[in-house]
């Protein structure tokens, strides 16, 4: 079972990084296909999900930690979230709200059965396809939960875009600090990170993506998309340039 070890990335400061940039390219590649070119919030999601468990199953089935594929199934689980989220939200008529306590309870719901199977949460500890199955339903409403979250501290909380951007940033310092000084599980701050790192990079989004009147830089959902796809990549090279670094030095030690 040790192959599943190294199927997963270390939780390190760049796995942070792609995460939100992962997330925040989620937020305006869904906004650029549901909205820019109207293709709508329902005909998205099956879009993206359809995507997304094509590209889940080729995770599923691979022996090793691929940094590309893992990063396409953490960037449609994002991309899946917010269609899914403004689905939920605005054609079904939910609202912000009322989606979130809908999404919080289908993610207390996926962990409690995931505890039921009397396996860790702990992401470095996924041993078994199932665990694995898992841990990705598990992202995709953290991400589809944290669409709705961001959207309701945005537009219902009274606080607007500003004051929610400050909450969610306030709290991932919290977290940090938590993670560092404090003994409170690194479980249970990975995933209320997790959560929390899909609406600050909602909120990135919309700073990319608003004009400059509204406090933006202007660059669209198009040019936000592709600035975003760019980091991404950039990073994606790096981390397989140091895993490719790193099998060669074990296979010259063999």
């Amino acid at each position: 079972m040790g192959i599943y070890m190294n199927k997963l990335p270390k939780i390190t400061i760049y796995f942070w990084i792609m995460k939100i940039s992962a997330t925040t390219l989620g937020e305006t590649a869904g906004d650029l296909l549901s909205m820019t070119l109207n293709v709508g919030y329902a005909v998205s999601s099956l879009i993206l999900l359809s995507i997304f468990f094509v590209v889940l199953s080729l995770q599923l089935l691979s022996k090793t930690y691929h940094p590309l594929l893992y990063w396409m199934v953490i960037l449609l689980t994002s991309t899946a979230g917010t269609t899914m989220s403004d689905y939920m939200d605005r054609t079904l008529g939910l609202g912000y709200a009322k989606g979130s306590l809908i999404l919080v309870t289908i993610l207390l719901s996926i962990f409690i059965f995931w505890r039921m199977t009397n396996t860790s949460f702990s992401v470095e500890k996924i041993k078994t396809t199932k665990v694995e199955f898992l841990y990705w339903v598990a992202i995709v409403f953290s991400n589809t939960l944290g669409t709705a979250l961001g959207d309701f501290l945005a537009d219902s909380s009274g606080l607007g875009f500003s004051g929610g951007a400050l909450l969610i940033s306030t709290l991932l310092v919290i977290i940090t600090l938590a993670s560092f000084f404090t003994s409170i599980s690194k479980t249970l701050l990975f995933w209320l990170a997790f959560i929390l790192t899909r609406p600050f990079g909602a909120t990135m989004g919309d700073l990319l993506t608003k004009t400059t009147e509204k406090g933006g830089f202007g660059f669209g959902t198009i040019g936000s998309t592709i600035i975003l796809a760019y980091i991404l990549i950039f990073f994606i090279f790096l981390d397989q340039r140091k895993l490719n670094k790193t099998k060669s030095i074990a296979n010259e030690v063999k």
